[in-house]
């Protein structure tokens, strides 16, 4: 089972020039070894591009990706990585997502396919990431 962050699926999804090979090939192969998930999280930042639930649905479910739900010990870490983030002056608003997302993956034992590496890999050091660089 792997957990997907949103930036592959938005690469998909908006057939980005640089990025939306690597991501479909990646995805495939994630795809190939089991189960494609997705937490609440990303898809609530992936619906910004869709103008319809149906429409969104349908192409979770034409991709074989299933929404799963955080657990409440990945609900807690995110909050108290983000408390960390904000005590080592860290100023931006929009990374929570990113904090849940990692949360979701260590909690779960799940690695996680993103091209997002530097946050997860200083907040998250023990997970398994499937980016780019790794």
């Amino acid at each position: 089972m792997t957990l997907v962050d949103t930036n592959l699926l938005l690469d998909i999804v908006t057939d980005d020039p640089v990025w939306a090979d690597w991501s479909i090939r990646h995805l495939e192969m994630c795809a190939a070894e089991g189960s494609i998930i997705i937490n609440d999280v990303v898809y609530a930042e992936l619906s910004v591009r869709f103008d319809r639930i149906e429409t969104l649905d349908h192409m979770l479910d034409a991709s074989g990706i299933t929404l799963a739900a955080m657990p409440r010990p990945a609900l807690f870490l995110a909050g108290k990585i983000f408390q960390r983030y904000r005590a080592a002056g860290g100023t931006r608003n929009g990374v929570l997502p990113d904090f849940f997302i990692g949360a979701h993956a260590v909690v779960a034992g799940l690695p996680l396919l993103t091209r997002d590496i530097r946050r997860y890999r200083t907040y998250f050091p023990t997970i398994r990431l499937i980016a780019p660089q790794s």
